[in-house]
């Protein structure tokens, strides 16, 4: 497929490392000299300087013949007149552009669209950020919560403790333990390093389990693994910007929500827009501010600044304080894995949290969701199946017939409203949703043409 990424940032950097191995021809734009040719040598890519909303400069990428182009600079309009130009002079099949301002988004169906701008894919990492944050408060105890086939199945990443009734036991005792609950473990992460369940497989204390299940089932099968934590009451926020504010409008009707801003007119803003949230004038980092709101008593705080010192600083002082749960926005890759399970319980990657929202949409065949695990170290796929025995790999085949990629499980098969954890006697349909779990990301396309249509089905 051939691609062109508007913007060489983080995430438009991350996006050309992950699409660029696996045989895609990428070239990427931007006016920073000095981060193009870093991306150029250490990645198999092209790179053209310029404006990316130039047409002289969208010619000169190639976009003439591209399949995609991909706009994620840091200007909102860039990225929107990027793609009237693509569909205007070179009509490009398909335009993806990240938009930040929610001025934009509240009205996205009037704006973006066949009548409007010609963007088809609108990607607004404050929104994803927003709603990864707002799952993690709504299940305490876990590192990552992911909706498969809106949300009737998820995926839940959490760390195994001493006690837990699975720790220390094979697998397949969950099964024997919960006979009234399916679910199946599609990873485990021990020391870093990616474990291939198997019945026979023993968890460990400080193992990082991902399994999947039913979305009224993940409670359940969170407590075999460790001490369920009581649910979140108190939420405190400190950053009132874009990410803070939608996270203190999205939960403060199920949740006490205190937000602590350093801007005066900010602070006059959020009050204005908030109905059950209480605004605080002041720095995250004030140990006195701090005691005398009572983090002793907060559930979870959350650092959503723009500035990641600022992030880690307030979250250390915010967990020797007595937060019970810290997660902490970080926006620097490097930083993540340094601090995550520390001081710091969760360390939230708005990067990671948008590459997967754009992988959905690259990927070939028919693919519904893409999520990034562990920073980016794993995938998690959700392909739908289509054709029959004869022009499919997959359908009229049970789990256990299907020749998948090393390093790859099938956690699960969604059909209609029904959730089938994948045991290898499940046998795949047409149009049913199949989730899968990748350590190996190098095998991303051998499992994308396990879902391609062969010409029998046409």
């Amino acid at each position: 497929m051939k691609i062109i990424i508007l913007g060489a940032g983080q995430v438009g950097g991350t996006l050309a490392e992950n699409l660029a191995s696996e045989a895609n021809d990428i070239t990427i734009v931007d006016t920073d000299t000095a981060r193009l040719r870093e991306l150029q040598d250490r990645l198999d890519i092209r790179t053209v300087e310029g404006k990316a909303s130039y047409p002289t400069v969208l010619d000169q990428s190639g976009a003439q013949d591209a399949d995609m182009l991909i706009a994620v600079t840091n200007s909102d309009e860039v990225n929107m007149v990027a793609c009237q130009l693509s569909q205007t002079l070179f009509n490009t099949p398909t335009k993806i552009a990240r938009v930040r301002e929610h001025d934009y988004l509240k009205k996205n169906h009037s704006i973006f669209g066949p009548k409007g701008i010609p963007v088809d894919v609108l990607i607004s990492p404050e929104q994803l950020v927003t709603r990864h944050i707002k799952r993690l408060i709504q299940h305490p105890g876990a590192l990552q919560v992911l909706d498969f086939a809106d949300g009737k199945a998820q995926l839940v990443a959490v760390k195994a403790y001493y006690g837990g009734p699975l720790v220390g036991r094979e697998i397949s005792f969950l099964r024997a333990h919960m006979p009234s609950i399916d679910t199946r473990v599609a990873a485990i992460f021990r020391r870093g390093s990616p474990i291939i369940p198997k019945g026979d497989t023993v968890i460990e204390a400080d193992d990082e389990v991902f399994f999947i299940a039913a979305k009224r089932d993940i409670r359940a099968v969170m407590s075999e693994l460790r001490r369920l934590d009581r649910p979140y009451k108190r939420i405190m926020i400190a950053g009132g910007g874009n990410i803070g504010a939608r996270l203190a409008e999205s939960i403060e009707d199920s949740f006490q929500v205190k937000i602590i801003e350093r801007g005066m007119q900010r602070c006059n803003h959020l009050a204005r827009n908030l109905n059950n949230t209480i605004v605080l004038h002041g720095s995250a980092s004030d140990r006195d501010l701090l005691m005398e709101e009572n983090i002793e008593d907060t559930d979870v705080f959350c650092a959503l600044t723009n500035d990641d010192e600022a992030n880690i600083m307030a979250s250390m002082l915010a967990k020797r304080l007595g937060a019970r749960t810290v997660m902490t926005l970080i926006n620097n890759p490097a930083y993540v894995d340094l601090v995550q399970g520390g001081a710091i319980d969760i360390a939230i990657s708005p990067q990671q949290t948008t590459i997967g929202a754009l992988l959905t949409h690259v990927r070939r065949g028919d693919v519904a969701a893409v999520h990034s695990l562990r920073r980016g170290a794993a995938e998690a796929l959700e392909a739908v199946a289509h054709g029959d025995k004869r022009s499919s790999k997959v359908v009229g085949r049970t789990i256990e017939e299907i020749n998948l990629p090393p390093g790859t499980t099938i956690g699960a098969i969604v059909r209609d409203e029904e959730v089938l954890i994948a045991h290898d006697d499940v046998m795949v349909e047409n149009g049913d949703h199949v989730i899968l779990f990748l350590v190996d990301k190098k095998r991303i396309g051998e499992v994308e043409r396990l879902f391609q249509v062969g010409l029998a089905f046409f």
